[in-house]
């Protein structure tokens, strides 16, 4: 039987391969998956043209995912570096890789991405709109912006992020209600610059249908930018990114009806008593749609930090409900990240991705847990380190301080809580002070 994309094959009956490699890595039955996808609550991004993949799940019942973004830009233009930093992100298991590259040899960076990456990939096709065709942003044309998504699709991205929810009306709200960061995400910033200066629509949401014939061709998931994020803590949760929600929710209906999968964008920065809310009005608003965060930032006042304000938010997020977690690195709001910034970023990202998992009881979380405990309790410490999240940090600080015996740390020496109560429990002296019989 035929079929168009991995929804349009759930909802006639259809196992994808994908999807039973999906169901395997989630240790899920293949006809829960199966209907999950039916009925959107899980997405598989899956490009027909990216022969390299290997296919993961967002959404329902899923272990977290986690994003890394790259991409070179007209002050770090060097492709190589670029390349180096998708070879460390794969290796550190990142599922997801977006290339948000907005000048210079794009087409050549994106098609190498595809091309070596088993990791599903993600554009924003309205970074490259302006280099594609070297036109100001104001000249070019709404049939312009959809060939460059089309271009996208072919090079076998897996999922776009689309600013569709900004449009007109959304755009009226926001005057209407005055911000302290105003629009701070990039692709809806240029989109609402294009609206205003050519006094039109956005031409992703007037001419949505065409998007999603190219997104229905190519399999191609839509991942529905927020452009209204909140860029501070003070604007979360207002009028504008609410607003845009309702419009992002029944663009996933129509979304759906052409048997498109879709994800859904959010926050941004937003102090820690509003996220689990904003998770709850994202499923109810979106129908469920997997929710897919950047952070959220809990403190706009840690620059140099903002790997560990996002790691807090988007534990908080994951255990509420946030499927898909976009990385923060180190150098958020200063420059773009180097090779260790994304390292950072990456391991603070599965921190908060995993501790959501454990808080919502995705089958073999807390394993992962009870061995590095148990393996604790032993003082096993090879054990720990294959264990690790990240296993060569842990290898280098015990090694750069080794204890003067090897069933303890340089922390507590003797002293050590597991090496004294083991000995204690099998009826033996615990010597602190003395050499051990």
């Amino acid at each position: 039987m035929n079929y168009t994309t991995q929804m349009d094959a759930a909802r006639k009956g259809i196992i994808t391969k994908e999807m039973e490699v999906v169901a395997q890595k989630e240790q899920m039955d293949v006809e829960k998956l199966r209907d999950l996808i039916a009925n959107g609550k899980v997405v598989i991004p899956a490009n027909k043209n990216h022969k390299s993949l290997d296919p993961e799940g967002i959404g329902e019942g899923l272990r977290t995912k986690i994003n890394v973004n790259l991409g070179i830009s007209k002050d770090c233009p060097n492709i190589d570096a670029e390349m180096e930093k998708v070879q460390t992100a794969l290796d550190m298991k990142a599922e997801a890789i977006m290339d948000l590259s907005s000048f210079g040899k794009t087409e050549e960076f994106r098609q190498r991405l595809v091309e070596m990456s088993p990791a599903m990939i993600g554009t924003v096709p309205m970074y490259d709109a302006v280099g594609f065709y070297d036109k100001e942003l104001q000249d070019i044309t709404a049939e312009e912006f959809l060939d460059v998504v089309e271009k996208h699709a072919k090079d076998g991205v897996d999922f776009v992020t689309i600013h569709a929810g900004i449009n007109r009306a959304t755009a009226d709200v926001f005057k209407r209600n005055k911000r302290l960061t105003n629009i701070v995400s990039r692709g809806g910033s240029l989109l609402y610059a294009w609206m205003e200066l050519n006094n039109q629509e956005n031409p992703f949401y007037e001419y949505y249908d065409k998007l999603l014939e190219i997104c229905e061709a190519y399999d191609l998931t839509l991942s529905l930018g927020d452009a209204c994020r909140p860029g501070s803590i003070n604007d979360a949760t207002d009028a504008s990114q609410i607003n845009e929600l309702i419009v992002l929710g029944e663009l996933t209906l129509r979304a759906w009806e052409r048997n498109v999968q879709v994800m859904i964008e959010g926050p941004g920065h937003m102090a820690i008593n509003e996220i689990a809310a904003n998770m709850l009005i994202e499923k109810k608003l979106c129908h469920g749609a997997p929710f897919y965060v950047l952070g959220p930032i809990v403190t706009d006042v840690a620059p140099g930090y903002d790997h560990i304000t996002s790691a807090i938010g988007g534990a908080i997020a994951a255990s509420n409900g946030a499927d898909f977690l976009c990385y923060v690195t180190p150098a958020e709001h200063l420059r773009l990240p180097n090779l260790e910034d994304m390292k950072e970023g990456i391991i603070a990202s599965r921190i908060a991705a995993h501790a959501g998992d454990i808080a919502k009881g995705i089958k073999g979380a807390k394993e992962w847990d009870y061995q590095m405990s148990q393996a604790r309790q032993q003082l096993n410490w090879e054990r720990m380190f294959e264990l690790a999240i990240d296993p060569e940090k842990a290898r280098r600080y015990r090694k750069e301080s080794m204890p003067e015996h090897e069933d303890s740390c340089t922390m507590c020496g003797k002293m050590c809580s597991m090496r004294n109560m083991n000995k204690v429990m099998a009826g033996k002296n615990i010597n602190i002070l003395r050499e051990d019989d």
